[in-house]
C-alpha cells in the first residue's frame, strides 16, 4: 500500500510540475515602434518606465510617453551606421552610451547631447559592438577586440591576448566583485579579476571529443565552434553565468571555472541568439522561432502571437513588462484575460488523449518491467526448497568372472571354462534443503534484479509522463497560431509527430492505436 501511495504521489507531482505550464496567461504583442522598423538594440529607463530608446537604421529613437510618438536623438554617419549596442551607466542615470558601426557615443543629459569617445583605426575596429560600464571603468567590444578605458571614455588601451584581437559578443560585469569582468567573442569566453593581469579563458570554442565529464579546469571546458558562441549574461545576485550558443546553453555556478548544459526542454532550436536575466529574476532567451521563458523547470514559449522571424533583443522594465526588438519593430507583451473556455482548456485536451496512467501501465507493460514479476520470482524461490534434488546413480561390474561348465559325460561342450554375466547396479536419491524455505541464493540475484527492474520502470514512468505533457503543451500551442505563422505551424506539427512517436516506442505503438480508437469513437 505504501508503494502505491508513493507511485501516485509521483505522479500527482509529475502532473502539476508538467500541466502548471498549461494555466499560464497568454501574451499578445504590440508593435510599439514604428511601421516595419528594423530594431537592433533596445534601452529602458529604470526610472521612467515611459521613456524607451532604440536602435534602428542608423538612428538612435527616444519616446518620454510610453510609445505614443518617437523622435530621433542621434543619427549615425558613415558607411556603417548600424547601432548595435544602448546601455546605461549604473551610477549616472542621465549618462547613456551608443555602440555603432561607427564608434562610441556618449551622451551626459539623457540624449539631448552626443560626443563620440571613441574611433576606431579602421572599419573592424571602428564597429563597437558590447559595452559595459562601471564608472570611471569602460569595457568596450569592437569587432577587433576588447578595449579599456579607466578615465570614463579618455583614453583606451586595447587587452592583451585574444581579448584584443577577437571579435567582441558580449560583456557581463559582475557589480558584487568589482573588476570582475566577463567576455564572450569568438575565441571562447574570457575572465579577469584584475584586468591589468590580462584574460583567462573559461569557456573553449572547440569540441573536445574525448571530454566525458561535466565541469574542471579549462581542459575540460564544454564548447561550440568558434562561431557557434551567441552571448552571455550574469546574475550577480547568485554569481550564475549564462551562455547562450548555437548548440543551447550553458551554465557555470562557479565563476566560470566548470559549465553545464542547461536545460533545453521546450525550446524548439538550440540556436539560442539572445539571454537575459530581468532584475525580477526571470530568465528569457530568444531562438530563430521565438521568446521563451524559463519556469517549472521546462522553457515556455511566449511569442505564438508576435509577428516575427528574428528577435534581436529582450528587456524588461520594471514592472515587468516584456519588449522584444525584432526584424518588424519594437514589441511589447502584454496578459490576455482568460474567459471560461481557455480556463478549461486543459480538460478539454485531456478528453481527447488517452489517460496518462493508462499509457504508463501500457509502457511498463510492453517493457515487462511489473512489480508482479520480482513477487512472482520470490514465491517460486521459495517453493524451490519444498522440491527434492534427485540423483540416479547406476554401476556395472565389468569384472570377468569365469566357471566351469562340467558334470555331464554325454553333452557337447561339457567340462569347458565359461565367462558370467557382468553384474549390474542402481539407485536413486532424494534430498531436501529444509533451511531453503528460509532463505535460499536465488534471494541475492532477485535482490539485485528486482533494484535494477524498479530504476528501470521508475526511468520508463518518467519519460513516458513527459512525453505525454509535453506533447499536450505543444498541440495547445499548434492550436493557438495563426494561419499565418506558417514557419512556426510546421515545427510544432513536426514536433508533435516527434513526441507521438516516441511514446509509440515506449509503448509497443499502443499511443497511436488508442488515439485513432478514440476519434473513431467521436
Amino acid at each position: 500500500m505504501e508503494k502505491l501511495v508513493l507511485i501516485f504521489g509521483c505522479i500527482g507531482f509529475c502532473f502539476l510540475n508538467f500541466a502548471a505550464p498549461l494555466h499560464a496567461q497568454e501574451l499578445d504583442w504590440e508593435n510599439i515602434g514604428r511601421a516595419n522598423t528594423n530594431v537592433t538594440a533596445v534601452l529602458l529607463d529604470r526610472a521612467d518606465p515611459k521613456v524607451i530608446y532604440m536602435g534602428s537604421g542608423g538612428n538612435v529613437l527616444k519616446t518620454e510617453d510610453g510609445a505614443d510618438s518617437w523622435r530621433v536623438v542621434l543619427s549615425v554617419k558613415g558607411g556603417n551606421r548600424k547601432v548595435n549596442f544602448l546601455a546605461a551607466d549604473p551610477r549616472d542615470k542621465n549618462a547613456l552610451y551608443a555602440a555603432t558601426g561607427n564608434g562610441l557615443f556618449y551622451s551626459k543629459d539623457k540624449a539631448k547631447s552626443w560626443k563620440r569617445i571613441f574611433q576606431g583605426k579602421d572599419y573592424l575596429e571602428n564597429e563597437c559592438t558590447a559595452i559595459a560600464i562601471f564608472s570611471p571603468v569602460i569595457y568596450l567590444g569592437t569587432r577587433s577586440g576588447l578595449f579599456l578605458s579607466r578615465d570614463n571614455g579618455r583614453n583606451w588601451q586595447r587587452q592583451p591576448g585574444k581579448v584584443g584581437t577577437s571579435q567582441i559578443l558580449a560583456i557581463a560585469y559582475d557589480k558584487n566583485r568589482p573588476g570582475c569582468a566577463y567576455v564572450a567573442c569568438a575565441d571562447g569566453v574570457f575572465k579577469a579579476t584584475d584586468s591589468r593581469e590580462g584574460w583567462a579563458l573559461i569557456f573553449s570554442p572547440h569540441i573536445l571529443e574525448n571530454d566525458k565529464e561535466q565541469g574542471g579546469d579549462l581542459d575540460e571546458a564544454k564548447g561550440t565552434s568558434a562561431s557557434d558562441i551567441r552571448h552571455l549574461e550574469i546574475d550577480c545576485e547568485n554569481s550564475i553565468l549564462y551562455l547562450a550558443t548555437y548548440g543551447g546553453i550553458y551554465k557555470s555556478i562557479d565563476q566560470g571555472k566548470s559549465w553545464d548544459s542547461f536545460c533545453g526542454l521546450g525550446l524548439l532550436s538550440k540556436d539560442v541568439q539572445h539571454i537575459f536575466l530581468s532584475r525580477q529574476g526571470r530568465l528569457y532567451a530568444a531562438s530563430r522561432p521565438g521568446i521563451f521563458e524559463y519556469r517549472s523547470q521546462r522553457w515556455q514559449e511566449l511569442s505564438l502571437k508576435l509577428s516575427a522571424q528574428d528577435v534581436r533583443v529582450i528587456a524588461c522594465d520594471e514592472l515587468g513588462n516584456i519588449y522584444a526588438g525584432c526584424d518588424t519593430g519594437l514589441f511589447k507583451a502584454r496578459k490576455l484575460a482568460l474567459d471560461d473556455r481557455k480556463e478549461s482548456a486543459v480538460s478539454a485536451y485531456l478528453k481527447h488523449a488517452p489517460d496518462i496512467r493508462e499509457i504508463q501501465q501500457v509502457a511498463v507493460d510492453y517493457a515487462e518491467v511489473q512489480p508482479e514479476k520480482i513477487k512472482l520470482w520470490r514465491k517460486q524461490a521459495a517453493r524451490k526448497a519444498l522440491f527434492p534434488q534427485v540423483s540416479v546413480g547406476i554401476d556395472r561390474n565389468t569384472t570377468d568372472l569365469w566357471h566351469w561348465e562340467g558334470g555331464s559325460t554325454t553333452k557337447a561342450d561339457d567340462d569347458i571354462l565359461r565367462r558370467g554375466r557382468d553384474s549390474i547396479n542402481w539407485d536413486v536419491t532424494l534430498s531436501w534443503d529444509l533451511g531453503e524455505i528460509i532463505w535460499n541464493g536465488d534471494q541475492t540475484s532477485i535482490d539485485s534484479r528486482s533494484k535494477l527492474m524498479v530504476e528501470l520502470r521508475d526511468n520508463i514512468l518518467d519519460e513516458v509522463t513527459r512525453l505525454y505533457f509535453e506533447r499536450l503543451r505543444v498541440q495547445m500551442e499548434l492550436d493557438n497560431l495563426t494561419l499565418e505563422d506558417r514557419k512556426k505551424r510546421l515545427e510544432k506539427e513536426l514536433r508533435l509527430r516527434e513526441l507521438g512517436a516516441l511514446l509509440d516506442g515506449l509503448s509497443g505503438g499502443y499511443f497511436s492505436r488508442r488515439l485513432e480508437e478514440m476519434a473513431a469513437g467521436h
